[in-house]
């Protein structure tokens, strides 16, 4: 959001025919809606820009998270989800209860299972940062107020964050890139920043241009790159794997991929975007609360 203009549609719900209710004040619309809080019930929910099946996709709500809906028509939610965004979701992959979770998926993924027994056909792949409400514990499963189970190991409370979102960074090695994707079976650039630091409890935005203004300090000394470094170019951005070598999901390899940052600073330039900024975060451990 700027001082000089509307609040940033992305991340504010309004539209021509009304907003939020809390927007009162701040936009001008024919009605305001308090709007109804929603849980989703599948593996990940698409968040396109229009209510139509071939819309872009903006982004992806996870298992777990809460998408509030201010308006429904023909089967479409306009939404805001867990972190922010605003955009269209089918109501069928929405739930209407919208528990408090207490655990957090640690694996890139993990099959739900409709009893704690790996032989019996599971429900639903659910993916890394998947929001759970546990019930107990059942051996070796984790019993979900929601319904189903979950494998006990592949998921940890809701405040334990990890110690290195760059080793979270290098489980999606390999991952497809995706437009608008933000699970292991296919992502973006700023879709693998946003994951693997809300692993290591860091509150983080969803696009390029809002990390790169929200996320830790900037780096002057350009020579003095550090493992964890976050490199921004105008509409891309990558996690320093060492001091020369940069990890990111990309177009240029359809894939997360690591490749010397010298290489993607040539590549970028060539194609009109020699700008880069570097910022650092605070520390590699125990970033702060998990969100």
């Amino acid at each position: 959001m700027t001082t000089d203009g509307p609040p940033d549609p992305r991340l504010h719900p309004y539209r021509d025919d009304l907003a939020a209710d809390y927007l009162r004040g701040q936009i001008e619309a024919p009605r305001y809606v308090e709007g109804t809080a929603y849980r989703v019930a599948v593996s990940h929910l698409p968040l396109r820009r229009a209510p139509k099946a071939d819309a872009p996709l903006e982004t992806e709500a996870l298992f777990g998270e809460t998408a509030t809906v201010y308006d429904e028509k023909d089967g479409w939610g306009w939404a805001q989800i867990q972190d922010g965004y605003v955009g269209y979701l089918k109501m069928e992959g929405l739930a209407e209860d919208a528990p408090k979770p207490t655990h957090r998926l640690t694996a890139l993924r993990s099959y739900l299972y409709p009893k704690p027994d790996i032989k019996t056909p599971p429900l639903d792949l659910i993916n890394m940062n998947a929001l759970l409400v546990a019930d107990g514990k059942e051996g070796p499963f984790l019993p979900l107020a929601t319904g189903g189970y979950v494998f006990a190991r592949h998921a940890k409370p809701l405040q334990t964050a990890a110690e290195d979102y760059v080793a979270i960074a290098e489980m999606f090695l390999g991952t497809p890139y995706l437009w608008g994707g933000k699970t292991s079976l296919g992502l973006d650039c700023s879709g693998l920043v946003q994951l693997s630091l809300q692993a290591a409890g860091f509150d983080c935005p969803r696009d390029t241009d809002m990390q790169r203004g929200a996320l830790g300090e900037k780096v002057e000394d350009l020579a003095d790159l550090r493992r964890g470094d976050i490199v921004f170019w105008p509409g891309h951005v990558g996690i320093m794997r060492s001091t020369i070598a940069l990890l990111h999901a990309n177009a240029h390899h359809m894939a997360v991929a690591v490749e010397p940052l010298e290489d993607a600073k040539a590549r970028i330039a060539s194609e009109g975007a020699a700008e880069m900024e570097v910022r650092r975060m605070p520390a590699l451990s125990g970033g702060g609360a998990a969100v």
